[in-house]
């Protein structure tokens, strides 16, 4: 028989967190020893009481899975190296100086860090990378992209991942290529940069959608997603993955086997 990870899940009560514990629960890979808050919390979940970010609280766990902001994950991380834990990073919104320092960090231990923990996307922003360099420059390009109506920020970080694979592709910077940001339209133009098209309506989990188009023929790459336990999975599975690894800083690119 396999012997378990033991899993730490930090921001337990979060979106991302409830939905970690719930696909680990279900996983026979994985024994879920700790969950964190930035609080105190006087409530068991299932059967575990959430501890405040500490030494003592990731003592048990092999890898400990991220989903906070960025101010908590840093102060994860620098725990992380002291025990020499592996980390997830599902956390987004970091300062380039903040990404430095995930990176000295990856130095004494792995950690995988990704904006999109869906294979699916991750797949989708390598099939893009590749469609842009192959299509050239007689193609144009723009990204479409539906998200629930709480969601207040647009483009979505995964469709501005998607336009850093156009640029890619191009052998540009993302900046040179950023285009118009239009939220809610029906129909939005091509043109020489890139530009989005943001939906927000109902509880839609999200829709990217890469078009490129030489006026000739119009290519589309698209990608759905139905339920949020894809994200959850994706992490786990990242985990399960890194748990191998030397340490590192890796993506969901190097766990695809993406070149």
């Amino acid at each position: 028989m396999t012997k378990k990870i033991n899993l730490a899940i930090t921001g337990c009560l979060g979106r991302m967190g409830k939905q970690l514990i719930l696909s680990s629960k279900s996983s026979n890979d994985f024994k879920l020893v700790t969950l964190t808050e930035n609080r105190k919390i006087n409530k068991k979940i299932h059967g575990i009481e959430p501890e405040l970010n500490t030494l003592d609280a990731f003592k048990k766990a092999n890898v400990i899975i991220d989903f906070t902001v960025p101010k908590c994950t840093l102060e994860i991380l620098r725990l992380a190296v002291k025990l020499r834990k592996k980390v997830v990073i599902g956390t987004t919104g970091f300062t380039s100086k903040q990404e430095k320092l995930i990176k000295s960090y990856s130095r004494k231990i792995s950690i995988l860090k990704a904006g999109n923990m869906s294979l699916g996307v991750n797949l989708l922003m390598y099939l893009t990378e590749i469609a842009s360099k192959s299509l050239g420059k007689n193609f144009l390009s723009k990204v479409y992209e539906v998200h629930h109506k709480h969601k207040k920020d647009f483009p979505s970080g995964t469709a501005l991942m998607l336009a850093k694979g156009i640029a890619t592709g191009k052998n540009k910077s993302l900046n040179s290529l950023i285009g118009k940001k239009y939220l809610n339209k029906k129909n939005f133009p091509f043109s020489k940069k890139i530009n989005f098209n943001s939906v927000r309506k109902g509880e839609f989990i999200g829709e990217h959608e890469v078009i490129f188009s030489s006026g000739k023929e119009i290519v589309k790459l698209n990608h759905e997603s139905f339920d949020r336990a894809l994200y959850s999975e994706g992490a786990l599975t990242a985990a399960r993955w890194l748990i191998k690894k030397k340490p590192g800083l890796y993506s969901m690119r190097n766990l695809l086997n993406f070149k």
